[in-house]
Formats: structure tokens, C-alpha cells, sequence
């Protein structure tokens, strides 16, 4: 017992000593402000129906997209306090010539979360370099509108685990055991999970910077059963910031979403391809 004592005082030791050299201070932070438009607009089109061209024979239609990824995180000697707004907002609306309009919506999504990071090693010369420690999340997850088939997307999630954060190329990897009270549908349900998550950021050259994630959750146990319960899921992106001025970036990109559902055969899946121009600017920088 008192040699597990010393290992850990030598350990906390020598994440304070860490500590000392790392960044301090409030990092306030808008990560990406993005905007994606495109309108369609088609006339006369039934007169043109048995043309082959289709930029007379389409549906007349408008996409737009929004995301919000803003932070306002306090780096202290020994720990890391997190809080991140996450929105992000699609919808597709298509004008038949000859029927009623449809409206789909691609995305939405609004997610707070706050949470809690021990400051215990850095690693230099790896990867870059990284910081490692056990974390504790807790956050809601929500959507802007209610779908027309489906209630309102309500969840509070707490997230406990180890991470490896704030590197050169690594900023984050974490795995975590996740436990949900899901209010979303009736009656509410608790829900226990693992996960595991990834983001890499890395230069290509001057003013082109590339940056991917992914996350797996795996449902393990829920309180009570709905047809809409999830076995798993899974979601990727990936895009290239090519700053066009200052703090002003396009980015082509790609994101893909999957899952399983438990009482359904086939998954479901989602893929997002596009070029998106985004804003980002630090309010305050850790020092």
C-alpha cells in the first residue's frame, strides 16, 4: 500500500511539474462560424418536360447550412475546465412544377457541454506532443425544430474517461464509459454506453491546414425499449481550411453518419459532401 502511495504522489508530481510549463489562463474561442447557401430557381419548366437538358426540366429548390463551434475553456496549473456550443442546422426545399413543395431537413443538431480534465502528463516526443489525463463531461443535447414524424430530440449525457488533449496534431482522443437519460420519448430511459472519439489537426502548407475526426458510440444497456433504440453509431468528417483572408477560410468537406438500430435490420446512413465558407476568430488566447 505505501509503494501505490509513493507511485501516486510521484505521478501527481510530476503533473504539476507539467503543469508549470503548460498554457494558462481562458481560451474564448469561435473554432468555425460556417455558411453554405445554394438556390435553384427553374421556369416554365412543364413546357420544357421532353427536353434532355436538365437546367430546364428540374425542380426549382434552395439548401442552405449552418454550424456554430465556439469554446470557453480555463487552463489551470493542474486541470482543464471545458465548456463547448455546438449548432449546426441544414434544410433542402424542392418546388415541383406540378406539386406541392417538400421540405427536408439534413441536419440539426444543438449540443452544450461543460466538463472537467486533469492536468497529469505531457508527452513531447510523440505525435507532436500531447497532454494525458481522466476527464468527466457533462452535457444536452437538443434540436432547433421538431420533426414532423418524430418528438424533439432531448438528451442529458455524462461522459467519464481518459484523454489525450490540446497536442500539436493529436487535439483529441478519448475513450469513455457513457451513461444517457434519454427524455426524448416516453417513457424516458436511462441508457449506459462506450465511446471513443478522435481529432487531428495537421498543416499541408502555408494557409491550408487539414483537420478529421471520428466518433463510435456502442449502446450496452437500456431501461426500457423503443422501437428508435440504437445498437451503435458512428460519424466521420473531414475538410481542407484553404484561408482565403485573414480569418475567412473555403473548405471542401465530406461527413458521414451511420447507424444500427436494434429492432431494424439494414443500417442507416447519411453522407455530406460539399464546400463550405467559415469564419473563426480567438476572443482570448491561454497563454
Amino acid at each position: 500500500m505505501k509503494k501505490l502511495f509513493l507511485l501516486a504522489a510521484a505521478i501527481l508530481l510530476a503533473g504539476s511539474a507539467f503543469a508549470q510549463d503548460g498554457k494558462q489562463g481562458w481560451q474564448v474561442e469561435l473554432k468555425k462560424l460556417a455558411f453554405d447557401l445554394t438556390n435553384t430557381e427553374v421556369k416554365h419548366a412543364q413546357d420544357y418536360e421532353n427536353f434532355s437538358d436538365a437546367r430546364l426540366t428540374s425542380d426549382s429548390q434552395t439548401s442552405v447550412r449552418g454550424s456554430w463551434d465556439s469554446i470557453a475553456d480555463y487552463h489551470a496549473q493542474h486541470f482543464v475546465w471545458t465548456n463547448q456550443l455546438l449548432m449546426d442546422y441544414g434544410r433542402t426545399q424542392i418546388r415541383p412544377v406540378d406539386g406541392e413543395k417538400l421540405t427536408n431537413e439534413n441536419a440539426d443538431k444543438i449540443l452544450f457541454q461543460t466538463g472537467y480534465t486533469q492536468r497529469l502528463w505531457h508527452v513531447n516526443d510523440f505525435l507532436g506532443g500531447f497532454e494525458v489525463g481522466p476527464f468527466a463531461n457533462l452535457g444536452y443535447q437538443t434540436e432547433f425544430t421538431k420533426p414532423h414524424h418524430a418528438p424533439r430530440t432531448r438528451i442529458l449525457r455524462g461522459t467519464a474517461g481518459m484523454k489525450l488533449f490540446d497536442g500539436k496534431y493529436l487535439k483529441k482522443f478519448y475513450a469513455a464509459i457513457v451513461g444517457e437519460r434519454d427524455y426524448t420519448y416516453s417513457p424516458y430511459a436511462t441508457k449506459l454506453a462506450w465511446e471513443t472519439a478522435i481529432e487531428l489537426e495537421a498543416p499541408v502548407r502555408e494557409g491550408v491546414t487539414f483537420k478529421a475526426g471520428a466518433l463510435f458510440r456502442d449502446y450496452l444497456d437500456s431501461s426500457e425499449k423503443h422501437p428508435t433504440d440504437l445498437d451503435w453509431e458512428f460519424t466521420a468528417d473531414a475538410r481542407l481550411d484553404v484561408q482565403l483572408y485573414k480569418n475567412l477560410f473555403v473548405a471542401p468537406f465530406v461527413s458521414y453518419y451511420t447507424a444500427q438500430g436494434k429492432y431494424i435490420g439494414p443500417r442507416g446512413e447519411n453522407v455530406y459532401v460539399g464546400v463550405s465558407f467559415s469564419f473563426n476568430h480567438i476572443f482570448h488566447e491561454a497563454k
